[in-house]
């Protein structure tokens, strides 16, 4: 794919269904987590309600009283992420390291991270494999997405909106940063009694360069599961 500075763009419509086996899964796991304190206000509501806690840098998104996932951008991570993800019983389906490790899991390709979206190779740059794991002398070579900021969090009965804005930026020789591409990326969560979904509609606009999206077996819309999701090799 290639955008010039005429401000060509593309859309991607992707959706993630949670499946009917992650939800039995999550039926024998017993009571569901007591929230915490800063939950319990949106715990008692019903509807898809999404609370922006911007000083934490994430978005919590709750479906009828019960958190579902968490929109996050920390300043030490090469790309916001949805995570952790859970089931309508609770059950966290989404691994844990290396933000939150849990016992039993693997803790290779740290920059699997919840769900996230990027790509291998644009413009000569990996944006995919990015993390703290690389070497600072190698860094030159990755690129980053960096969270602008939340446009609209809107709290329905059947859904929640969540609109953000993001760069996708290469590093410069004298220590600063080049935006390839300006994102905006609107989040759709819903669900019922028994499933959770998530609609993600995301435009890339080029800016002053050409950008090219090389052929790469990395991207661009991922998920990395729990231990237990695994297929055993």
């Amino acid at each position: 794919m290639k955008h010039k500075n005429r401000s060509k763009s593309f859309r991607l419509n992707l959706i993630v269904l949670m499946s009917a086996i992650v939800v039995v899964s999550a039926c024998k796991t017993g009571k569901k987590p007591a929230p915490a304190e800063e939950e319990s206000a949106s715990s008692l509501k019903k509807g898809v309600i999404l609370v922006d806690y911007r000083e934490k840098q994430k978005v919590d998104v709750y479906i009828d009283g019960d958190i579902f996932t968490s929109y996050i951008y920390p300043s030490d991570l090469e790309k916001p992420v949805l995570f952790p993800v859970r089931t309508v019983e609770g059950t966290i389906i989404t691994r844990g390291f290396p933000l939150e490790p849990r016992e039993g899991e693997r803790t290779d390709h740290p920059h699997h991270v919840g769900i996230w979206f990027n790509f291998g190779d644009v413009n000569g740059y990996d944006f995919w494999n990015n993390s703290s794991a690389i070497p600072e002398e190698k860094k030159a070579g990755y690129g980053r997405v960096l969270h602008r900021g939340v446009k609209r969090a809107e709290s329905r009965e059947d859904v929640g909106i969540l609109e953000i804005a993001a760069d996708w930026q290469v590093p410069l020789e004298d220590g600063t940063w080049h935006t390839l591409l300006q994102e905006k990326t609107i989040f759709e969560f819903s669900g019922d009694e028994y499933t959770r979904t998530i609609d993600r509609i995301t435009q890339l606009t080029a800016q002053e360069d050409e950008v090219v999206f090389t052929d790469n077996k990395e991207g661009m819309f991922a998920i990395r599961v729990a231990r237990e999701f695994e297929y055993h090799s």
